[in-house]
């Protein structure tokens, strides 16, 4: 059981850490204008050398330019990993970070493909945050699935 514990720990350190300096980074660059990307296209300039980094810019600077989910984003990131850090709070902060964390591994998975390293790490990501949600299913479990409200009589 102390073994459990330790890895717990560590799993809630890890994921906690990855989420915090995500969710710092977030804010670390001043924001582009929403119209930057076609101001450059209008300008005949290069947005991007491939189709491949266009899509990533693309998907990136559509949260940016809403001027509200970028940032949305990185306080949902401080949060969960704020919560998981603390320990006494982990098993809500792994609820609140399985989204993030899936969507950043699709986004590697579907955008990123040939990033084999950065596929990893957020797939390793991913598999830490659904143990640590393992760890807590006795406490979750019956938002999921209670008998009294499926039995009929």
């Amino acid at each position: 059981m102390k073994v459990k514990s330790i890895i717990r720990i560590i799993f809630n350190l890890i994921l906690g850490g990855m989420l915090v300096y995500g969710g710092i980074m977030k804010f670390d660059k001043p924001m582009p204008s929403p119209t930057a990307i076609v101001e450059k296209v209008q300008k005949g300039e290069a947005v991007a050398p491939n189709t491949e980094i266009l899509k990533i810019k693309n998907y990136i600077f559509g949260m940016k330019q809403t001027g509200f989910f970028w940032e949305f984003l990185g306080i949902v990131e401080l949060a969960a990993g704020i919560l998981l850090i603390s320990q006494v709070f982990s098993g809500v902060g792994a609820l609140i970070a399985l989204p993030v964390v899936l969507n950043i591994f699709l986004f590697h998975l579907f955008l990123e493909f040939e990033e084999t390293g950065e596929l990893l790490q957020t797939a390793g990501l991913l598999l830490i945050n659904l143990v640590l949600i393992g760890f807590t299913y006795k406490t979750w479990k019956s938002l999921v699935y209670d008998k009294k409200i499926l039995s009929l009589g």
